[in-house]
């Protein structure tokens, strides 16, 4: 079994007993591990939110999986905007189909970027990498997915926090989806503040 094989099928038990080991250095492997995950997107991104959230606590938790998800996710964009022009003209001329979807990324960049992040198996090293080729704004890229990540996040960790507790009390799962269409709301706000 090869080593990424092994990430792969990391339980969110695995991912909190390393957290728990490395306690002493405070927040960062809770930051860290979504940091890494959006580098290397076979790791569980959902067993590392619900590892954090036991490890740290519901609030604390989300907080590090936020930063280390969103961090990681502005790298991977910012990296393929500093050097995947080239890889852009490839794609361009080899695949058609997926140059008109880059197209349509641009034109439309905020809401599926902030859909997509807001699901936790969206392939979102893919989302990254092609907003980070496509002449999406910077601001657009960064508050669709600071905001969608926000999202997966708080479902994830009010899920994993206390799964029992979320059937047996349906209005959290109201509010849920009441937080989803605010900050979608204020993400088109924003959107067309910064794209005029």
């Amino acid at each position: 079994m090869s080593w990424i094989d092994q990430l792969a099928g990391l339980t969110w038990e695995d991912v909190e007993h390393y957290l728990n080991r490395y306690e002493a250095l405070g927040p960062l492997p809770g930051i860290l591990a979504p940091f890494i995950e959006s580098l290397i997107p076979v790791l569980p991104l959902i067993a590392i939110i619900i590892a954090n959230v036991n490890a740290y606590g519901l609030w604390e938790g989300a907080l590090w999986s936020w930063i280390g998800v969103v961090s990681g996710a502005v790298c991977v964009f910012l990296f393929f905007r500093r050097f995947g022009v080239r890889f852009r003209n490839f794609i361009e001329r080899k695949y058609p189909k997926a140059g008109s979807f880059i197209g349509w990324l641009e034109q439309h960049g905020f809401t599926p970027i902030f859909v997509l992040a807001c699901f936790p198996f969206t392939p979102s090293a893919f989302v990254n990498i092609v907003a980070g080729i496509s002449k999406l704004p910077r601001r657009v890229f960064l508050i669709a997915t600071a905001m969608g990540k926000a999202v997966m996040i708080i479902i994830v960790s009010v899920a994993g926090h206390d799964l029992g507790n979320l059937f047996k009390q349906p209005w959290k799962m109201v509010a849920i989806l009441l937080v989803f269409a605010l900050i979608w709301y204020a993400g088109r706000r924003l959107e067309s503040r910064y794209t005029k």
